[in-house]
């Protein structure tokens, strides 16, 4: 099933806890440790994204707890059917520009577990992820070409994120 609607932060922690699990059963806190590092690293901390439970896995259906019940003695979560189902709908889910934090933070977690996705769905995907970046560098583009007497640092960062942009296309079309 594709979703039509790009992930809230919330989706955007199932998206990196199911993908983690999709790479092997984890205990409960090296899983959380594992999440928040990744999420931290790339976007800013906020409560949107340090609020989610990974409980909310368990009661889903979506983790199966053994050695335990649950955070409180540390179960070994691992992934169930729902679970790597609910996993390749977020993976489809799409993205939506500009590239803020939590849009980067989607897109670099999209990229990392890429491939618990079909030939077919990945290809579509790194499309998808294609079309999001050219349309960042026609924005930053637009801004640097209306940017008459912008200072010189200021057009030099433009030029800077476009070019780093590009390189990312050019990595992402090979």
């Amino acid at each position: 099933m594709l979703r039509d609607q790009p992930l809230i932060p919330l989706e955007a922690i199932k998206l990196a806890a199911l993908g983690f699990l999709a790479e092997g059963p984890r205990r409960y806190g090296d899983l959380a440790a594992q999440v928040r590092q990744f999420t931290a690293r790339i976007a800013a901390p906020s409560l949107d994204l340090m609020g989610s439970s990974l409980e909310a896995l368990i009661i889903e259906g979506l983790a199966l707890a053994s050695e335990g019940k649950g955070m409180t003695d540390n179960a070994v979560l691992s992934l169930t059917p729902a679970g790597r189902a609910a996993l390749g709908s977020l993976l489809l889910a799409p993205l939506k520009g500009p590239l803020g934090d939590l849009t980067r933070l989607v897109l670099l977690l999209k990229l990392r577990f890429l491939h618990h996705l079909g030939e077919r769905e990945r290809q579509a995907q790194v499309a998808h992820i294609g079309e999001i970046v050219e349309t960042e560098i026609a924005r930053l583009g637009e801004l640097r070409r209306n940017a008459t007497g912008a200072p010189q640092p200021y057009l030099d960062w433009l030029d800077a994120d476009i070019a780093q942009l590009q390189g990312k296309l050019a990595r992402l079309e090979r």
